[in-house]
């Protein structure tokens, strides 16, 4: 079975907020289209992550927060869906993204319910093209509470690198394990990274500010929804 057979078999994990490896997380291709089935709700937009005045990330056709992801870059005129769900919002750790080309985005998700005997998987989608396309790597594996586990991560993302790093479950231990991949055009963490490109794994003291010296330029960090707001009805 080849790898675009794969992503269809398995595209109700990406619906369901579960980026995988090695699949283009285009879900608004007709191939990945949601049976008429699916409610659709009246409520506008929520910005539920803003990286400045024109780059965000959207939650519509909502109930609470669960609902439909979208990266938006309104100066380019991007709209990108990202998957239907609410493992985004669900994301508990930081997320900054100071990248002044716009070209370099990373969403983390993190499955918000409960987990089989094997663990849950956390992933998050990047993209090199300033958000006209996104692929997708797991950064937590095997975990009984994924969306708690991920209160421990700070995800940063710079113009030329993204860092994912951990902070220990130790509380005498307060280093960060620092994981750095590299963002070059077209990149893809399925396959070995091209001739001169490396990344790295590093310890880091657990401050703040790590990465020393960046922030999103809204100043937002963390994922922001109301639970308590719902649309109420689906529309017909």
């Amino acid at each position: 079975m080849n790898i675009l057979s794969v992503c269809r078999v398995l595209v109700t994990a990406l619906i369901a907020g579960i980026a995988l490896p090695g699949c283009t997380t285009d879900l608004s291709a007709p191939s990945y289209q949601k049976a008429a089935e699916e409610p659709h709700y009246d409520g506008p937009p929520k910005v539920i992550y803003r990286i400045d005045d024109h780059r965000f990330v959207s939650l519509e056709n909502y109930d609470r927060c669960y609902g439909d992801t979208y990266y938006n870059n309104t100066r380019l005129g991007i709209r990108h869906k990202l998957a239907r769900g609410g493992g985004i919002v669900t994301y508990l750790g930081r997320l900054i993204i100071d990248d002044p080309t716009e070209m370099n985005v990373v969403i983390p998700s993190a499955p918000g319910g409960g987990c089989s005997s094997r663990g849950c998987n956390a992933s998050l989608v990047y993209s090199t093209d300033g958000g006209n396309t996104f692929h997708g790597m797991y950064y937590i594996e095997g975990s009984q509470a994924a969306s708690k586990d991920s209160e421990r991560y700070t995800i940063a993302v710079t113009k030329d690198k993204f860092y994912v790093a951990e902070r220990s479950y130790n509380s005498f231990n307060r280093d960060l394990y620092v994981k750095e991949y590299p963002l070059v055009r077209g990149i893809d963490f399925d396959q070995p990274y091209p001739p001169g490109v490396h990344g790295r794994n590093f310890a880091a003291p657990d401050t703040p500010t790590f990465p020393v010296g960046i922030r999103t330029p809204s100043g937002q960090d963390r994922f922001i929804c109301d639970m308590s707001v719902s649309d109420g009805t689906s529309k017909k």
